[in-house]
């Protein structure tokens, strides 16, 4: 007899859950959204998903296969595709936490559509199996969850909230963005 796993009974999983489904929720929704307001949910929302991240309750996996996954290249491409375009020149960023950055003289260029599609794909890989019910996978997908979230996207995270607070609070030309007057970029999403 398999042993059956506690751990996604727990108040933090639920809750866990609940956040990382609504993370899900606005992406796969975000299609035609104004910047400053996908701007602003995404420093409200991301922040969340980071602390209910960290309060998990250590989980290991009992399984001997992986779970299933969810998201396929095409919903990949496509949900990235939908950020860029509501982001358009403010997508990418300088990051100064890739390992290769210490043997290059060069900035290394990230973009923040990219880092939302790998959060989202792992998180929405979880929450499929996490909906099948089974609690056996529903563990193990949980356990992926976290050991990714510890050695990838948890660092895109920071880094993608870093690079959306600048979007949000960078004094310049930009400014009025932000507070709701279209530029000429913006007013083809109206």
């Amino acid at each position: 007899m398999k042993k059956e796993s506690q751990v996604i009974f727990d108040r933090n999983v639920v809750e866990f859950v609940t956040v990382a489904a609504e993370f899900c929720k606005f992406l796969e929704q975000a299609e035609g959204t104004k910047r400053s307001v996908f701007v602003d949910t995404s420093l409200k929302i991301l922040p969340l998903l980071y602390l209910k991240t960290s309060l998990l309750p250590e989980c290991e996996t009992i399984g001997d296969e992986a779970p299933e996954t969810y998201v396929t290249e095409e919903t990949y491409e496509v949900l990235r595709m939908n950020i860029a375009g509501i982001l358009a020149e403010k997508d990418d960023y300088l990051d100064v936490f890739v390992s290769d950055m210490k043997y290059s003289d060069q900035p290394i260029t990230k973009y923040i559509s990219e880092d939302l599609a790998d959060i989202y794909q792992d998180i929405k890989d979880f929450i499929f199996v996490f909906q099948l019910g089974l609690n056996e996978t529903m563990n193990d997908s949980l356990a992926i969850c976290q050991e990714n979230f510890r050695l990838y996207w948890g660092q895109k995270l920071v880094n993608t909230l870093r690079a959306l607070h600048d979007v949000k609070y960078a004094q310049g030309e930009d400014e009025e963005d932000m507070n709701g007057n279209a530029t000429e970029d913006e007013s083809y999403m109206d």
